[in-house]
């Protein structure tokens, strides 16, 4: 492989176990130095937890990588990881966030503990990391940003509420800060992939287990973060080597009718909204915009 991040420096949560410990394997053999965080507490026959495992590997393969055990959910661990990074190499080019966690329940059995427990790890653990490592590389001027999600964001998954409403979350801060980073020349962007893993392993169709390699998702990972991407703002989803791009789409404005608006009325009109051409937008304000000049009066006087 030729080692396209050569010298960067590339924070990875979640980076002990399944797609995170792909991720910072194929990064590192990209020649990225990797700063492998996993909070999981349980050793080894060798005394080693999981993101210690990851850097050994690394090691091993000629790469370098060091180890960080603390919990995402703790702001306090997102300000050691960019000083871990910052101190061991001075320099910091690449966030990825692949940490998470995903207790299934239906939607009106969830705990309120639970549910605040998940959005605590999957939202403001991503959030804060990402936040941290964003700070540093805008000082730096340079850097990339990769937020993991997950279909269930786009899409909601039965017994997930909790782990879908948090990866909706991750979707749009990925978007929010793929609008505010270029001026300071950060790009960010989101992934949604299909892999096999410990956590996902329980509901996975079992025709697609072998195919669903996190091996196999790990190269699309590598590229989002490579320096030369030109990408930013995109929902990648990659699985069993392949990729496809998703988007938030609005279609066509219809307008009310002047009488009341019955339940079989509004269905009618969003059916002819649907037919229309799909619309998508770099930011709220842009599809903001785009709906005014489609249906409100002309606007009169102030700045355009």
């Amino acid at each position: 492989m030729i080692p396209r991040l050569a010298g960067r420096v590339v924070v990875v949560t979640g980076g002990g176990k399944g797609l995170g410990r792909a991720f910072a394997l194929h990064l590192a053999a990209a020649g990225a130095h990797v700063v492998v965080n996993n909070r999981d507490r349980v050793r080894d026959v060798h005394g080693r937890r999981a993101a210690d495992a990851v850097v050994a590997e690394i090691e091993a393969a000629g790469g370098r990588a060091v180890a960080e055990h603390g919990e995402v959910e703790d702001p306090a661990t997102a300000d050691r990881l960019v000083a871990l990074a910052l101190d061991r190499w001075g320099r910091l080019d690449g966030c990825l966030t692949s940490a998470g966690i995903n207790p299934l329940a239906l939607a009106h059995r969830v705990e309120p503990e639970e549910f605040a427990r998940v959005l605590a790890v999957n939202v403001a653990g991503t959030a804060q990391v990402a936040g941290a490592c964003l700070r540093a590389m805008r000082d730096q001027g340079s850097g990339r940003v990769l937020l993991v999600s997950s279909g269930a964001g786009l899409h909601g998954e039965l017994a997930a509420a909790a782990y879908a409403a948090s990866k909706g979350a991750v979707v749009a801060l990925a978007r929010t800060m793929a609008i505010e980073g270029p001026r300071k020349g950060v790009a960010a962007n989101v992934l949604l992939p299909y892999a096999t893993t410990q956590m996902t392993d329980q509901g996975m169709d079992r025709r697609y287990v072998d195919a669903m390699a996190p091996e196999l998702v790990a190269p699309v990972a590598t590229a989002l973060l490579d320096p030369a991407c030109p990408l930013n703002g995109q929902v990648v989803v990659a699985a069993a080597g392949a990729v496809r791009t998703a988007d938030a789409v609005e279609y066509d404005p219809v307008r009310l009718p002047d009488g009341p608006l019955t339940g079989p009325d509004l269905a009618g009109l969003l059916a002819t909204s649907r037919a229309g051409a799909p619309r998508t937008f770099a930011s709220a304000q842009e599809a903001f915009l785009d709906l005014a000049a489609a249906v409100a009066p002309t606007p009169t006087g102030g700045p355009a």
